[in-house]
């Protein structure tokens, strides 16, 4: 097997079980020697927790990646998460240009939204900013709420294929062929993962559970990555991830008063057994 490199690029939250404490170990564990680019440090992440502590590393980014030039490292794929600023979106898109290895798969995780609003660091000028991103990379993994975003299309809890398919040709439209759209669901308890890559649509189904976790996205993201980058096709590695998201969100059902994130961990043989 080949031994990929892999970089990622998004915020760590010293505690919190999302971004970066979530990718490094999943891609790790898919077997990917996996290289980071923190994009911030916060001692938590900022969901429930109070009197949080953020350093921005926006001005750290140009010297390391003249670093990296100057040592001649190149990467098989580079996986982007939270950015923290338009700033920064610019910096991934160099990051793309010149540290990407012949053949290096692209993949960008929009992470901005949910539920319907974005989240409340960022404004209508960083979602045109991600669009540009966006349409640079070779695979996108949005939800719906980001989704729409980038596309313009009105948000709904309530939906069928033609309103998916209106997206998914947004999505494509910004430049990237391939897209896994996340959250889709057609049916009541159950929810699942849109396939569409270079035009063709594919749907793998699964339960909804009832409680849900702070990082699941990040979880998703990193898995999806960690099969495709593994050589599993984009519907295998989608039907991975979402399996391992379900066990992940079922796990931390189990235990009591861990309210801040899924815990993930434990359910690493599962995500092992289906890659190999």
């Amino acid at each position: 097997m080949k031994y990929p490199k892999i970089l990622t690029i998004q915020d760590i939250s010293c505690v919190g079980q999302c971004s970066l404490t979530v990718a490094l170990p999943i891609l790790s564990a898919c077997g990917i020697e996996t290289c980071i680019l923190p994009s911030a440090v916060l001692s938590t992440h900022t969901a429930g927790f109070t009197g949080f502590t953020v350093r921005d590393l926006t001005p750290d980014m140009p010297g390391i990646k003249a670093h990296w030039m100057k040592e001649g490292i190149l990467f098989d794929a580079i996986y982007t998460g939270y950015l923290g600023s338009t700033e920064q979106i610019g910096y991934v898109a160099e990051f793309f240009r010149d540290t990407a290895a012949p053949g290096c798969r692209k993949i960008v995780d929009p992470a901005m939204a949910d539920n319907g609003s974005l989240y409340p660091a960022f404004d209508m000028e960083y979602v045109e900013a991600m669009k540009g991103l966006c349409g640079k990379a070779d695979f996108l993994v949005p939800n719906i709420t980001e989704a729409c975003f980038l596309t313009g299309v009105e948000y709904r809890t309530e939906y069928d294929r033609a309103y998916i398919d209106r997206l998914l040709a947004g999505l494509t439209g910004l430049g990237c062929k391939n897209v896994i759209l996340t959250g889709v669901s057609y049916a009541p308890g159950k929810t699942g993962v849109v396939v569409f890559e270079n035009g063709c649509y594919a749907y793998y189904e699964h339960e909804k559970l009832p409680n849900s976790c702070h990082g699941t996205g990040d979880i998703y993201a990193s898995a999806f990555v960690g099969a495709l980058v593994r050589g599993k096709t984009a519907f295998d590695a989608a039907r991975i991830a979402a399996d391992y998201t379900v066990a992940c969100i079922r796990f931390t059902g189990t235990l009591e008063n861990h309210w801040y994130g899924a815990a993930f961990e434990p359910v690493l043989p599962e995500l092992i057994q289906a890659l190999n």
